[in-house]
């Protein structure tokens, strides 16, 4: 069924494209310009927030669910009997600029399922950015997702007209690409990213931001398969920004897990935190998961299983740690680290002063010692308080019972 009324085509649409979750705004910027529509300060997605702290909406929706793909995880896929509509480019403009003059959006969030081909579909993209740019003059925040085998010319031109370009790589290897989505390939969807790349070098001197998503749990890859693909991409300057997305079983397939299974959104938390450290704290991927220990420790945050797992670094005198050390120290941040370099040119900092400071004593103080004492409560043994790292949960599945220790060079 083809549907025709514009109404409903934004019910169908805008519902096909929540599964997406790559398409944070963080960091980018746009200028105002006199007589133009949508200028704002780094303005944003759907119930996200701007590093000022702002709460910021845009219109999130796909150009169509037609799709030539048949992948196994997507509910838009070809072989799927759903509703399907298709926008025109003048009709997503124009919905786009009304619910702006309304202020119930700040910007546009744009997907789409793929259309009689990748640079077809592009186009069509291409198109609605145009109008939006010169017709309507909107100068306002415009996410466009980069479609998998699209031209590189095209992808300049989108980028031209766009404030942030992503694309999903979607599963993390070869091997589960040929498996769940047969019409893609290795080459297929990091060739968008890779344009994208080379155009911003070659305009403004540094790599493109941009953002993926690759969804956890739909194949059997483990956390250090997974951590190694983003440490890569963020070495490689390809990506800001790779974002998890837990497995929802949406279709029925016997390549997929079974259905009964919940999402497994702690699995996906820990991944977030795990991308933190690589991404903020220095760490490498391989510190933290490594091939004899392949999967995050669910019940424990992966700076803390770390932690334990290298106690010969522990306890840190709080006195003496340089600023790399005191962030790797579980329950010290980048701003609880600055407070304590800056305070401890005063005086020697012990356990008060560090309360003064709002530094969070419920981890740290089982591996740091301040003016030389140690003050837990416990000894500084691996058994006698590993247990209170784990969070008080109502989930009594969380049970600790396999700290394994990480051993080798990390």
């Amino acid at each position: 069924m083809v549907v025709k009324d514009i109404f409903y085509k934004l019910k169908i649409l805008s519902i096909s494209a929540k599964y997406d979750v790559s398409c944070s705004s963080s960091g980018a910027g746009d200028y105002y310009r006199k007589g133009e529509l949508g200028s704002t300060k780094s303005s944003g997605i759907c119930h996200s927030f701007t590093p000022d702290g702002r709460c910021i909406s845009l219109l999130k929706v796909l150009f169509t669910n037609f799709c030539i793909y048949d992948c196994a995880y997507c509910i838009n896929r070809a072989s799927n009997d759903v509703e399907r509509a298709s926008f025109t480019p003048q009709e997503l403009a124009d919905l786009t600029i009304n619910f702006y003059k309304r202020n119930y959006i700040e910007g546009l969030f744009l997907s789409s399922g793929i259309i009689k081909d990748e640079n077809h579909t592009m186009e069509l993209l291409l198109k609605t950015l145009k109008i939006l740019r010169y017709q309507y003059r909107f100068n306002g925040y415009i996410h466009t997702k980069l479609i998998p085998n699209s031209s590189p010319e095209i992808i300049k031109e989108v980028m031209k007209l766009s404030s942030r370009v992503s694309s999903n790589i979607e599963l993390p290897s070869a091997k589960s690409l040929m498996l769940l989505a047969p019409d893609k390939s290795k080459d297929k969807v990091l060739g968008p990213i890779k344009a994208a790349k080379n155009f911003s070098l070659n305009t403004t001197g540094k790599a493109a931001s941009l953002t993926t998503q690759i969804i956890v749990g739909a194949t059997p890859e483990t956390d250090y398969d997974i951590l190694q693909l983003s440490s890569s991409l963020y070495k490689k300057q390809l990506l800001k920004r790779v974002y998890y997305s837990a497995y929802i079983p949406i279709n029925q397939d016997n390549r997929l897990p079974a259905v009964t299974l919940q999402p497994p959104l702690l699995r996906e938390h820990r991944l977030y935190q795990a991308d933190w450290l690589i991404r903020f704290y220095n760490f490498s991927f391989d510190e933290i998961v490594n091939e004899k220990n392949m999967n995050l420790n669910e019940a424990l945050d992966p700076k803390s299983f770390w932690a334990l797992n290298n106690l010969h670094l522990f306890p840190i005198e709080i006195n003496k740690a340089d600023f790399m050390q005191l962030i790797r120290i579980p329950g010290i941040g980048i701003r609880g680290a600055h407070k304590i370099v800056k305070a401890r040119k005063y005086k020697r900092l012990n356990f008060e002063d560090l309360k003064y400071l709002k530094i969070s004593l419920k981890r740290a103080k089982f591996f740091i010692t301040a003016d030389g004492k140690y003050s837990s409560g416990h000894s500084f043994e691996k058994g006698n308080f590993q247990n209170l790292l784990i969070p008080e949960k109502k989930n009594q599945n969380l049970i600790f019972t396999d700290l394994t220790p990480i051993t080798g060079e990390l």
